[in-house]
């Protein structure tokens, strides 16, 4: 029998060494706990590489889950072995990985986006105004801190984003007045947070031993702040933190709904949409390949599949 909190303390000091985010943390923990729990809690230094075969096979079999999803299972184990047990595993990398399914991406059109921002208000409305408006993905726009938005030069730094790159993209100046209203606002709730003597948000890669008052400065502070303040998992700081993924998302998808659009859409949706409306527009491939902080031309070449001209742009025989 295995001590669990010590070996998951031991993948979080690992996992913290990496700077990974705490979401892969987490995720990573998850993990490694439901392989040790199926395999009736053997210590996985006495499990081999067709143990870890049995639980991806039972995770698609009789869980059915994504690709994508065992692909994670599965870089969690790896993790586990290689960097916190080091122990030298060369099976491990003739387990292959799922091959995930190639689908396009869900895209609305001008009016149907119109229909859908229609539908929200207040901070929602901003939040999707912007994923739209500069196609950022979702927990990069809730993650963006006061001094991450240039309001005179209407641009957007997108700081640690996907691959740990940082990248710069525009800021619409239709939401200049709106975003610099919602600041205001902001400003003030952190000003009368600091009065109750809670005003510090987190700050990443110890910065706030490096600058022990930064936390409470308001360059540092999200812009778009829980109502709340919440005790921070890694520090046990009570401290306030972003907007959870999940009210965002709930809110667009009822709105998405209530604007009567049938398509399986999401916030990730807005962010596809402002890549196909760019190339649409007759911008070219690889500036939007740098506004989206793609790392392969590849990625970014799938919205030219989905562009608003029927059948890759061909006319129907019937059409002539």
């Amino acid at each position: 029998m295995y001590d669990s909190p010590t070996l998951l303390d031991l993948v979080s000091t690992k996992i913290r060494l990496k700077h990974y985010s705490i979401r892969t943390e987490e995720a990573y923990k998850n993990w490694i706990k439901r392989f040790i729990l199926f395999h009736q809690k053997q210590h996985p230094r006495q499990l081999k590489a067709f143990h870890i075969e049995q639980f991806l096979s039972y995770l698609a079999t009789d869980k059915n889950v994504s690709a994508s999803t065992q692909n994670q299972a599965l870089s969690s184990i790896v993790f586990l072995y290689k960097d916190v047990l080091c122990m030298d595993m060369p099976e491990l990398e003739n387990i292959s990985r799922a091959k995930k399914p190639k689908r396009l991406p869900v895209v609305l059109t001008q009016d149907e986006i119109k229909q859908l921002l229609a539908q929200l208000d207040g901070t929602i409305w901003l939040i999707a105004s912007l994923l739209y408006g500069s196609g950022m993905r979702l927990l990069e726009c809730l993650r963006l801190r006061v001094k991450d938005i240039d309001l005179k030069t209407h641009q957007i730094i997108v700081r640690d984003g996907k691959g740990q790159k940082d990248r710069i993209t525009m800021l619409p100046k239709s939401l200049v007045k709106p975003l610099a209203v919602h600041l205001e606002k902001v400003r003030l709730l952190h000003c009368q947070a600091l009065e109750n003597g809670y005003g510090t948000v987190y700050l990443p890669f110890a910065l706030d031993k490096k600058y022990p008052n930064a936390n409470s400065e308001w360059a540092w502070q999200y812009v778009f702040p829980a109502k709340t303040a919440s005790t921070d998992p890694r520090s046990d700081t009570k401290q306030r933190h972003h907007l959870s993924e999940q009210v965002i998302q709930r809110a667009i998808k009822n709105a998405i709904s209530a604007a009567n659009i049938y398509k399986p859409a999401s916030c990730h949706s807005l962010r596809h949409s402002f890549a196909t409306h760019l190339l649409e527009s007759g911008y070219d491939i690889r500036t939007i390949q740098e506004l989206l902080g793609h790392n392969d031309i590849s990625t970014t070449m799938i919205y030219t599949h989905v562009l608003n001209k029927g059948g890759k742009g061909v006319i129907s025989p019937l059409d002539r």
